[in-house]
């Protein structure tokens, strides 16, 4: 089931700036989203359209099989929302402030006190509970945004850049909590950090200028990278790495080897076997002396294929017009696969 359904959304503002271009989103539910794209991608102008905050110019947004607009607040009490580098009452504290938010939300006191107690302990604020919001760093308004999104308690969460000002600390918090409360929620979120998304997003939609060039889950995306380099660290001197260079040329399945420093670059041959490979490599490590130290491929690097896809939307943005134009796919792509 989806939760989250786009039809030909589209956002032009001022017949200026097309945001926006036909999007065909699917979101399903107990999914965690993940949202790429570079600045001025779209992806803010997608979260205010699904909460209904805009009027797209064309196509529909459907939450829980309701369309959204306006007017739509039967729908956005179901939603959490957390925009990028949020604002707030400068003399409120968190405490002022999520209680407000709970009366806004329909809550009792009684449901109120002990969920805002429980949020600002979630989000680390418990040390600036009294604080004013004013003094606030990036970081800690942004956590308190996080807070504030839930609230309400809701079933869909869409936040836009929810490690914004974080430390590394609190980025790994957020993380933490974002797999947590996947469990039991429909996740939406957009980053730059790419290595975020990779780590705890099951399905991913990538945005080029306005376009859905990619949506599927996170093993199709990284399906779309050509491995064409095995990457091998290894422990050791000069006379171990020697002896692995020596002992790999009898590996069925490589095409090429260069070394650098103490790790090799092996190129394999197009349709080899990975796991042979690998499993090779190994023995001829053992057979060398050595240890394996690191181990990495183009299969599963996040940033790869995002970078890959950016780079074919580019390359090939004018023939997918023109494919439009004759009546191709309105948005370029079909789910799981980028236009050609």
């Amino acid at each position: 089931m989806d939760v989250i359904r786009t039809q030909n959304l589209t956002k032009i503002y001022g017949h200026r700036k097309i945001a926006l271009n036909a999007v065909e989103l699917r979101v399903p539910k107990g999914s965690i989203f993940g949202f790429l794209g570079p600045n001025g991608a779209g992806k803010t102008t997608a979260f205010r359209l699904m909460l209904g905050l805009q009027r797209p110019t064309a196509g529909r947004v459907e939450i829980l099989g309701k369309r959204v607009g306006p007017n739509s607040s039967d729908v956005r009490r179901h939603v959490g929302y957390l925009p990028t580098n949020p604002e707030f009452p400068p003399d409120m504290t968190p405490i002022t402030y999520l209680d407000f938010v709970g009366v806004l939300c329909g809550l009792s006191r009684e449901a109120r006190s002990p969920r805002l107690g429980s949020l600002v302990r979630a989000v680390g604020l418990l040390g600036a509970q009294s604080q004013r919001i004013g003094t606030f760093s990036t970081g800690m308004k942004t956590r308190l945004g996080i807070a504030a999104s839930l609230m309400n308690d809701p079933s869909i969460l869409l936040w836009d850049e929810p490690c914004s000002g974080l430390d590394p600390a609190g980025r790994r918090h957020t993380m933490d909590l974002i797999t947590w409360l996947g469990r039991t929620k429909t996740i939406v979120v957009s980053s730059h950090i790419l290595g975020d998304i990779d780590q705890v997003c099951t399905h991913v939609g990538v945005l080029s200028d306005g376009q859905l060039i990619f949506s599927g889950t996170m093993g199709e995306m990284k399906q779309r990278i050509h491995v064409d380099t095995l990457v091998v660290e290894l422990s050791g001197g000069d006379g171990v790495l020697e002896r692995f260079r020596a002992a790999s040329r009898a590996i069925e399945g490589l095409d090429g080897l260069e070394r650098e420093g103490s790790r090799f670059h092996l190129r394999p041959v197009p349709g080899a076997s990975l796991g042979e490979l690998v499993a090779a490599v190994a023995g001829s490590v053992r057979e060398a002396g050595g240890d394996i130290l690191s181990l990495s491929t183009g299969q599963g690097r996040m940033e790869d294929a995002y970078l890959q896809m950016l780079e074919q939307d580019g390359a090939r943005g004018f023939l997918r017009a023109c494919g439009d134009a004759e009546g191709g796919e309105a948005n370029g792509c079909v789910r799981g696969t980028p236009a050609s």
